[in-house]
Order: structure tokens, then sequence, then C-alpha cells
């Protein structure tokens, strides 16, 4: 049985190290961070876990033991440990941080120059424009039967029979993309079937599909008022494909977007939560200090 992992006694000068658990709806990402009092922070240990099915409490427990094991730390040198996104099977956090908070928190942590977050996960999509302390100051989102998500991009990936690894690099090949307009995935998927019938290369089915993506998250970006650079975050922040037709839709719409990446963009949502948790374990201990 799962035990609530309690604070540990510090003062709020005091280095600190926390954890961030971010439960998606196909991975489970977890941060381990060490910050200073006055905001240096460190990452101890980053870990992913697919859920592919499995027990999601297991899933949760396996990577938040693998993020401590790898930072070489016991569960009881945290301060804090929050969660976001799906997180209410965390039962061992302290706090919740909302997803989109915790975005744009480690889209800043890692890519501080960011005036934006496009947070792309595998049910939907989210625009967000912050400001220098990394709070939210407006957002659109896409719904969950969008084809611009990672589980469309997914799907389509598992029909054509190549990794989703695989498939930026194989967008990038393209020499005559055939883009899909439809906004339902359903139909969408049954474009692509279409296009596999007539014979069109995958890699032209791919760079086709991204830069369809690409122009539903300009739309969103407008619509937050997005001013750039836009840190790309979530599960397709690696698909080197995506970034690249958004860099070209970009300019073929005159948009003035830079799009920002790192190789961390994918932990994110966990490392905004370690973060975030980090202060307001600060903001506890001086209170309690001031107390006595």
């Amino acid at each position: 049985m799962s035990t609530m992992i309690a604070a540990r006694p510090a003062e709020s000068t005091a280095a600190i190290v926390t954890a961030g658990v971010d439960v998606g709806s196909s991975a489970v990402k977890v941060a381990v961070v060490r910050t200073e009092a006055d905001g240096a922070a460190d990452v101890l240990a980053l870990c992913a876990e697919r859920i592919r099915r499995r027990e999601l409490r297991k899933v949760i427990r396996e990577g938040f033991d693998e993020a401590l094991r790898q930072a070489a730390i016991a569960p009881s040198d945290l301060a804090y440990v929050a969660s976001t996104g799906e997180g209410e099977l965390v039962d061992f956090r302290r706090g919740h941080f909302y997803g989109m908070t915790t975005h744009a928190r480690g889209a800043k942590f890692l890519m501080p120059e960011a005036h934006a977050v496009l947070d792309i996960g595998a049910l939907h999509a989210r625009a967000m424009l912050i400001d220098s302390q990394s709070r939210v100051l407006a957002y659109r989102m896409t719904s969950q039967c969008a084809s611009g998500s990672g589980q469309f991009l997914e799907n389509v990936a598992r029909y054509l029979g190549i990794a989703l690894e695989e498939v930026g690099e194989t967008s990038c090949r393209a020499k005559n993309p055939q883009v899909v307009s439809s906004i339902c995935a359903v139909l969408a998927e049954t474009d692509v079937i279409n296009m596999v019938s007539r014979g069109i290369s995958t890699s032209d089915i791919l760079k086709g599909i991204h830069v369809s993506m690409a122009g539903r998250y300009l739309k969103l970006l407008r619509a937050a008022g997005a001013e750039s650079p836009v840190a790309i975050t979530g599960g397709l922040a690696m698909d080197v494909g995506l970034t690249e037709a958004l860099d070209e839709q970009a300019r073929k719409e005159g948009a003035e977007i830079k799009v920002l990446t790192h190789p961390q963009s994918i932990f994110a949502g966990a490392l905004g939560a370690a973060l975030w948790g980090g202060f307001r374990h600060r903001v506890l201990a001086r209170r309690a200090e001031a107390r006595n």
C-alpha cells in the first residue's frame, strides 16, 4: 500500500530536492530537481515510462522509483513531491499543479527566452502566452477529437508500419507532401488509407500530416496572442518533421514565429511540477518559521 511522502523539515533558505510526476495519456514522466533559495536549479534525474496498457499505479511507481535511483536519493530526501496531468493516482504526492502551469514553468526553465509555449500531447495541443515569471496569460486548446494530436500521429505511424521515433526524419525526406485537410481524426485516418492505396510515399503522407498539424497550431498560437519565440513541449516536441513544418508554415503565412526545442522538452511538465513544488515548499517553510 502506498503512503504519503511527508515533508522533510527544512529551512526556507536551504537547498532542497523535489520531484515532479507528470501522468499523461501515453506516458508517465518523472523529474527530480535540486533548487537553491535563490532559484538556481539542477536536474538530478529524468525518467519516462510508457503506459502501454499497463496498470497505471504500477507505471507511476516504477517511474518514480527509477528516477530516485538515478538521482541516488531516498524518498525521505525529498522536500516535496508534486503531480501534474492526470495525477490522481499519484497517492504519495503532497500537491498537484495544473498542466498548463507546469508546462509553462518547465518550458521557461529549459528555454528562458520563450514568450509562448506550444504543448503537444497525446490527446490535444494547447498554445499559451506566458510572462517572465512563467505565468499563463492566455491560452487556446484543440479538442480531443482533432487530428492534431500525438495519438493521431502514433495511429498513423502504426498503420504505415514505422516507429513513432522515425516519423520526423521520414517526413523530412518528403518530395511532394499530401496535406490532410480534415480536422476529425477518424476522417483524417481514412484520408491516409486512401493515400496509401494510391501509392503515395510514406514520407509524403507524413509531411502532409505535419503541414496540416502545423497550420492548426499556428491558428492556436495566434488565437492565444502568442509572441515569439515559442517553446515546444510535450510528447511531439522532438519530432523534427513537425518542427520543420512549423517553421515552413510560419514563413509561408508571414508569421514571425521562432520555434524553440530542447532535448528535455518532453519532461517540461514534470520539471515544472518539481520546480513549483519547490516554490510551494519554501513558502510553507517561511510561514512555519514566522509562526515560530
